[in-house]
């Protein structure tokens, strides 16, 4: 039987897992022809933004000096908080995400006044976030700052692609000044939201516009080594919970051993794609070193919806029976449920195999890794049910693995 991992596939010195192209970030040239009105827009928020800048004597980074810090990863629950202008879709993106109401309720959401705090129950993570309304200025020097980033790994702005713009990019270049001179650490992410009601020509327009002020704007002001992620998201589509996957995936300590563990479990059982999902939130958090496309995680997250329904109705643990008056049942039946629970909730475990393509050369696996964290692989020619055993093998010694993992 072929073996999937060495022993020594947690050490540091594992080698790390090739990067992939995000689908939601596109191809950027370094020069943008703009027209004379867009330049003059752009002169004024250069204008308006140094004139906001503190004017002491305070040393900043020069353009070559200090390379980009790492992505901040934490041991505690992944925390964030969403920030941007008025009606700009923070109260819905959180609340869609976080709190799992549907979208189309999300029409009817009264304007927030004060930081509403959220936290996903059920989810093997425990995502807590945090909205943080226009008006409360937490960048003032007066303000608390530490009550609001101290314990957080990752600042979320969102932007409304379909309003004007240039004064949210204007708040978000204060934002991340004030991020990199006193909490360097914190990740922040841009999201260009509401895209599904946009054409392709302009969603991808607005995305290199604004994606190019604000590296130009940081530049000119000494902070271009800052390092700021973008994702195109709307609520309405599956792009919100793919950009949130990458959010917390940055947060996320374990990562570089699980994108190592995945990819070794798709090159030693020829699987197409493989992502380790939370399964309540729909985020994975992580997946193997291959490209990600946008249509192969929208049927796996097509599929987690699945999951989750079935459980609600059926579960997939099955119920261990009342042990029997006789005493020697008794004690076997005592045995049986320690065995289950050393091995990780092994009655917890399900998986299933279906067909998802007309040629019936697509496959579907998943596999519970405990109640709340599942993995969900795309198999093609070359990896059928005809080789399950080997599947089987190494996924148990993949489940093992993630076990360890998140033990240590």
């Amino acid at each position: 039987m072929r073996t999937l991992f060495s022993d020594k596939i947690h050490a540091p010195c594992s080698p790390a897992a090739e990067l992939r192209p995000d689908p939601f970030e596109l191809p950027f040239q370094s020069s943008l022809h703009s027209s004379r009105s867009a330049s003059v827009v752009n002169n004024w928020l250069t204008q308006q933004f140094q004139n906001e800048l503190p004017s002491t004597n305070e040393t900043s980074y020069t353009h070559g000096a200090p390379n980009p810090l790492p992505p901040m990863r934490r041991k505690a629950n992944p925390r964030f908080v969403f920030m941007g202008m008025r009606r700009c879709g923070k109260s819905s993106v959180q609340k869609v995400v976080v709190q799992k109401l549907p979208p189309a309720d999300s029409l009817y959401l009264e304007p927030t006044y004060k930081v509403e705090h959220a936290t996903m129950h059920g989810s093997f993570l425990h995502f807590e976030s945090a909205e943080i309304p226009t008006q409360l200025p937490v960048l003032s020097p007066s303000y608390d700052h530490a009550s609001i980033f101290s314990n957080i790994g990752a600042v979320i702005w969102i932007i409304d692609s379909q309003d004007e713009y240039f004064s949210s990019i204007s708040e978000l270049l204060r934002t991340a000044v004030f991020l990199a001179k006193n909490y360097p650490s914190i990740n922040l992410d841009v999201f260009i939201h509401k895209t599904d009601g946009l054409s392709e020509e302009y969603k991808y327009d607005t995305f290199r516009e604004v994606r190019q002020r604000v590296q130009d704007e940081l530049s000119d002001v000494g902070y271009g080594h800052r390092s700021i992620s973008y994702y195109q998201t709307s609520i309405f589509d599956h792009s919100i919970f793919e950009a949130m996957s990458k959010v917390v995936q940055k947060l996320l300590p374990q990562l570089p051993s699980l994108e190592t563990l995945l990819t070794k479990l798709c090159a030693t059982c020829r699987i197409q794609k493989a992502y380790l999902f939370d399964t309540v939130s729909k985020i994975y958090i992580a997946t193997d070193a291959s490209p990600t496309l946008l249509k192969d995680y929208e049927v796996c997250s097509d599929y987690v919806d699945v999951i989750v329904d079935i459980k609600q109705l059926y579960g997939w643990q099955e119920q261990v029976g009342a042990p029997s008056t006789s005493p020697p049942q008794q004690q076997e039946q005592q045995e049986e449920d320690e065995q289950r629970q050393n091995s990780s909730d092994a009655g917890l475990i399900g998986e299933s195999i279906v067909t998802y393509d007309k040629t019936g050369d697509g496959y579907m696996f998943a596999r519970e890794v405990n109640d709340s964290l599942s993995l969900i692989c795309i198999m093609g020619k070359g990896s059928s049910v005809e080789k399950r055993v080997l599947i089987d093998y190494n996924v148990d010694v993949f489940v093992d693995a993630v076990v360890k993992i998140f033990q240590v």
